[in-house]
């Protein structure tokens, strides 16, 4: 059985659930808990399971009451009487949202008779759990979408930055996991550090190399869910990474991130003294975090998601473009299509930068590159794949296609191979141009084709201004015969 047709079965097991009043993105939760029993059993590591919680024990247990006792009894202690930290973590203050017994016993026998393993890809359970999570971010009710950012996206921002076996990564505000995720794929790609790399190296890179935070519990639970099962032990932290907690979050070889969208409630700002210009906005906070964390050797470098609003804000907001302009090298703004993620109409940008050696001065020029003006509305109609980033890639590498990207590209940006690009959606400004436009930038979008200059209408103007002269002359008439009838 593929993985597409297992995370299919597992999906549908939710439509048996929903007279139960289960919802997707409680299902998903749900089934964490009871996948990760399983994947303890296929995995080799079911001695971490306190004896009585462990996958035969539950599914040998014949009384539906006395099977959904002993689940919910699980739940409630395992956290406790288990030594393993990540098993701690994934059950803290678990709970379920099933109440009849007939139906955990369902998702118990239904999951058991699943083969994980196929003849192509000998262990599928990290790449379906990643679709489940893709199914229940794309299900509006579930209101997961916020914590997932869209594949292609992912993968075309982590092959950019170029990441290295040895390095330390970081995403601040991390959802699922889903970038650190897409990361350890592209080594295990490259690299194949699992059979190729010396044990020392395979186990940074299991344990050490990348690294999260999350706020939102349900998430945090997840993300680590979503590590464990692609074998990674990262760390991923329950917190906040705009508190003081954050403070500790430096040194970084990279940073890849979609931090939240929005404002702190009622204005609150940040309880953090070491960022210089608190404001209440979460995304001008995230982005000073990130170029603060990065290692200050000139290489370390970022890929962050952020609206259009950073990009022209005043105040905080310009003095914040400012200082990322003079620590870092900004070197790289992608402006995406609009709606392929959030709401409709949120408008959203990538900004890649690299952390300089010195305090001041390390941006000299920005290129853009619209993806967003007269590019096909992605929906269920227009699929939204990595087939569309791969002109901004060959832009941003200076000629390079997809294949070599992946293959040969080392990070480096040659300004001289990236003017010799010729694509009307690939621009350059200089410093001086950004900062007589009040250091906003949002530039580089090209000309709309639906909207035509004033210049080029001609006769519809010309009809237009005759058209409300007259309109005018009937006004005074009215107005006229309204005075007469007094």
């Amino acid at each position: 059985m593929s993985s597409t047709e297992i995370s299919q079965k597992l999906w549908n097991l939710c439509n048996v659930l929903r007279d139960d009043g289960v919802t997707y993105h409680q299902y998903l939760n749900e089934l964490t808990y009871i996948l990760f029993l399983k994947l303890s059993d296929v995995k080799g590591f079911t001695e971490q399971i306190p004896n009585e919680y462990r996958w035969e024990t539950l599914k040998d247990i014949k009384d539906n009451k006395e099977l959904f006792d002993r689940y919910r009894d699980m739940l409630a202690n395992i956290s406790t009487k288990a030594d393993n930290e990540t098993i701690k973590e994934i059950y803290l203050n678990a709970s379920t949202t099933l109440r009849k017994p007939v139906n955990l016993r369902t998702l118990i026998t239904q999951i058991d008779l699943i083969d994980w393993y196929d003849e192509h890809d000998r262990d599928t359970m990290g790449q379906i759990y990643e679709d489940l999570l893709e199914r229940n971010a794309n299900e509006k009710k579930s209101g997961a979408g916020q914590y997932f950012t869209p594949r292609p996206l992912i993968n075309a921002m982590v092959r950019l930055m170029a990441p290295k076996l040895g390095e330390k990564w970081n995403d601040p505000a991390c959802g699922t996991f889903g970038f650190m995720i897409a990361l350890d794929h592209y080594l295990k790609e490259r690299y194949d550090y699992v059979y190729a790399a010396d044990a020392k190296t395979r186990k940074f890179q299991e344990t050490e190399a990348l690294s999260g935070v999350e706020l939102v519990q349900d998430a945090h639970r997840l993300a680590l869910m979503n590590a464990k099962l692609h074998g990674l032990d990262s760390t991923i932290y329950l917190n906040d990474t705009l508190t003081d907690f954050g403070k500790s979050l430096k040194g970084y070889d990279g940073v890849l991130a979609n931090p939240p969208f929005g404002t702190k409630k009622g204005g609150e700002r940040p309880s953090r003294d070491d960022l210089t210009f608190l404001t209440s906005n979460k995304q001008l906070n995230f982005l000073q975090h990130i170029y603060r964390s990065l290692k200050k050797d000139g290489k370390a470098r970022a890929a962050v998601v952020l609206p259009d609003n950073v990009l022209f804000e005043d105040g905080d907001g310009q003095k914040i473009r400012r200082d990322l302009m003079d620590k870092c090298n900004l070197h790289t703004i992608l402006r995406l299509p609009t709606g392929i993620f959030y709401a409709a109409g949120v408008k959203t940008n990538v900004l890649f930068f690299t952390r300089g050696t010195s305090e001041t001065g390390n941006t000299k020029k920005v290129w853009y590159y619209d993806m967003r003006t007269n590019t096909p509305n992605y929906g269920k109609r227009t699929a939204f794949t990595e087939k569309a980033f791969e002109e901004f890639m060959t832009a941003y590498t200076g000629g390079l296609s997809g294949a070599e990207v992946l293959s040969q590209y080392d990070g480096s940006i040659d300004h001289a191979k990236r003017a010799a690009i010729k694509d009307e959606r690939w621009n350059c400004l200089t410093l001086e141009e950004i900062a007589a436009k009040n250091y906003s930038l949002d530039l580089g979008l090209i000309a709309d084709e639906s909207i035509t200059s004033a210049e080029d209408l001609g006769e519809p103007i010309d009809l237009a201004k005759a058209a409300l002269a007259e309109l005018e002359a009937i006004t005074k008439e009215v107005n006229a015969i309204i005075v007469e009838l007094g």
